[in-house]
């Protein structure tokens, strides 16, 4: 590898783990769990939003007694009306 490269890797490298300490832990989950950890709380906050390439798919990310929870689905989540939703542009997991 070309040292320019080397060092564009390493920046690379770096960035992304600055990128993971500024968010903290994402823990990704399936969709009935992510569902079992909104019932935990009285009025979570939820943020959906739409990706994908060749197909639709929803992503979601909650907090959770400071951990931050991810879980994606091929169709929309019937979220409780007790949930806040935040719809977002775009959802980047780093890593």
């Amino acid at each position: 590898m070309p040292n320019g490269a080397a060092g564009g890797a390493a920046v690379a490298a770096q960035q992304i783990a600055e990128a993971i300490k500024a968010s903290g832990a994402i823990v990704k989950v399936e969709t009935s769990d992510f569902e079992a950890i909104l019932s935990k709380s009285e009025s979570p906050l939820v943020v959906m939003a739409e990706g994908g390439l060749f197909s639709t798919n929803y992503q979601y990310l909650t907090g959770y007694k400071g951990l931050v929870f991810f879980t994606k689905s091929s169709t929309p989540l019937e979220l409780h009306y007790r949930v806040e939703l935040v719809t977002a542009k775009k959802i980047w997991i780093p890593g």
